[in-house]
């Protein structure tokens, strides 16, 4: 009934080698990685631990064959390239063609923006070590999901949900939220259909690359749903719902929402609170007719008959959420979740009123009227290129070239995490959640630990055959209540395992 619950985010990042549109992107991916971990990360470098990652179990009850799954889903294999584990407890790795930084698992909303905005800084820092190696090359990332030419990325988002709860319920009340989503957080983007190619601006980046409603794919037949069931947590109490359409954001108000309103809308479906078939007549092509109409009056069809907009199904979600934590909280809800609720109202009244008053929270308002504004002094149609180069600009993380670093600088984008404790974020990881134990095991004891994953840490002590490995299955063990003192207590990782060993005896 509230916000908060173990979440996170994945983002793949769009790269370019300056000079060189021909360099191979994987190569160029790679000396992102190794040009931070180079500096950043302690003697050692701990591998990832695979050993617990399932990417072709399906939620829906089998698991598809290793000899027809499509080679993208095969993330569970070493292919020996760049892959790091950050102190901050997040991954740092290439993922196909892309640099891609998954965040320490969190408990709020606040903090997904928080560690989400510090990878944006390990990006950024890492491009700027790249370029000053030796030989090193000038490399632009983008904080976007296409490059216009028929290819897509992702910022994946991460929610812990109950394993009780139906998958069915799950998929019929998930759906038409997701539809409608994209009004409060997409990244906005120039050109429709995949490559692009027809003119015009739509709401997401990444509506136009959906083609099923549910299914385990993630690069090929997208789904508004993904059945993946690896939960990187005690599989008898928790599912991990990975959800793959969302754009990459930089607004922080667009994240703190996103992430949000969707764990809302979860705790009311574990909770049977909603009861009305808002289900949405052809999901896939009602996912890219909200996002194609920046006027948001396109109307909806309801299985139940209703003809409604994007906003007034979000009204819908809003409403019944605010009535779930009255009923549930009452007075007791937390400042968080108030927040959400409250400006998840505001947005969506705006929205409906004056649209351009979104635009220092929302990103794909903030893209549009920086569009609008070189088409109205330029005279420029959609068909223009310029608009394309406004576009992905908007995305750089350049401070001095980014279009979104402009309008911050300018105090033109709610800020909603202080710059100092996205700072500490980099190096530091959240203190409630296991991440505080990965991270601070590679932190204080670099060379012992052999690898790492989400659920598991590995040591590899001198006289102690075979490797070490202390499990992490609870998400809410680990952190700095529960092993803090202990931590400082101890001197090397062989008091530490021998420590947590004797606990578990």
């Amino acid at each position: 009934m509230s916000v908060r619950r173990v979440m996170g985010t994945e983002v793949e990042y769009g790269i370019s080698v300056l000079g060189q549109p021909y360099a191979n992107p994987m190569l160029a991916s790679s000396q992102i990685v190794n040009a931070y971990a180079s500096v950043s990360v302690q003697a050692r470098r701990a591998r990832w631990d695979f050993e617990e990652e399932f990417p072709l179990r399906d939620v829906r009850g089998w698991e598809r064959p290793r000899s027809v799954a499509d080679p993208s889903q095969l993330t569970d294999e070493d292919l020996g390239l760049a892959n790091v584990i950050l102190t901050n407890g997040a991954r740092l790795y290439v993922d196909h063609a892309h640099p891609e930084y998954s965040s320490p698992e969190v408990t709020n909303p606040l903090d997904v923006v928080r560690w989400d905005k510090a990878g944006e800084r390990v990006m950024l820092t890492a491009a700027e070590r790249a370029a000053n190696q030796p030989g090193g090359l000038a490399i632009a990332l983008y904080k976007n999901n296409t490059d216009n030419k028929g290819a897509s990325y992702g910022a994946h988002e991460n929610y812990l949900v109950s394993r009780a709860t139906p998958f069915t319920d799950i998929v019929r009340h998930l759906v038409p939220f997701f539809v409608t989503r994209q009004v409060i957080c997409g990244a906005g983007r120039v050109g429709l259909g995949q490559d692009g190619r027809q003119h015009g601006f739509q709401i997401s980046q990444r509506a136009d690359f959906f083609e099923v409603e549910v299914g385990l794919e993630t690069t090929l037949k997208r789904p508004i749903i993904n059945t993946r069931d690896e939960p990187h947590a005690d599989p008898e109490k928790f599912r991990r719902l990975h959800v793959i359409l969302g754009d990459a954001n930089l607004a922080e108000v667009s994240t703190y929402l996103k992430v949000g309103t969707t764990a809302l809308v979860l705790a009311m479906i574990e909770d049977g609170w909603i009861t009305d078939d808002l289900s949405v007549d052809n999901p896939v092509a009602a996912l890219r007719a909200v996002s194609h109409d920046s006027s948001l009056t396109e109307l909806l069809t309801l299985k139940s008959g209703r003809r409604v907009t994007a906003l007034q199904l979000q009204w819908d979600y809003h409403d019944l959420a605010r009535k779930h934590v009255e009923d549930r909280l009452g007075a007791d809800a937390d400042e968080q979740t108030v927040d959400v609720l409250d400006r998840w109202e505001s947005v969506l009244t705006r929205l409906s009123n004056d649209v351009w008053s979104c635009a220092g929270e929302i990103d794909w308002v903030a893209k549009l009227r920086l569009l609008t504004q070189y088409r109205e002094r330029d005279g420029l149609d959609w068909s223009d290129a310029k608009l394309h180069l406004i576009d992905l600009q908007y995305a750089d993380l350049r401070p001095e070239k980014g279009l979104y670093h402009r309008l911050l600088a300018g105090g033109r984008m709610e800020r909603l995490v202080d710059e100092a404790l996205v700072a500490t974020a980099v190096s530091d990881p959240p203190e409630d959640t296991r991440a505080y134990f990965r991270g601070n095991c590679l932190a204080r004891y670099p060379d012992q630990v052999a690898a790492a994953s989400w659920d598991s840490v590995i040591f590899d002590l001198a006289g102690r055959d075979p490797l070490q490995r202390i499990p992490t299955l609870d998400p809410l063990r680990g952190t700095k209540a529960h092993v803090g003192a202990l931590l400082e207590r101890c001197r090397d990782a062989r008091e530490l395992v021998a420590a947590l060993t004797e606990s578990l005896d």
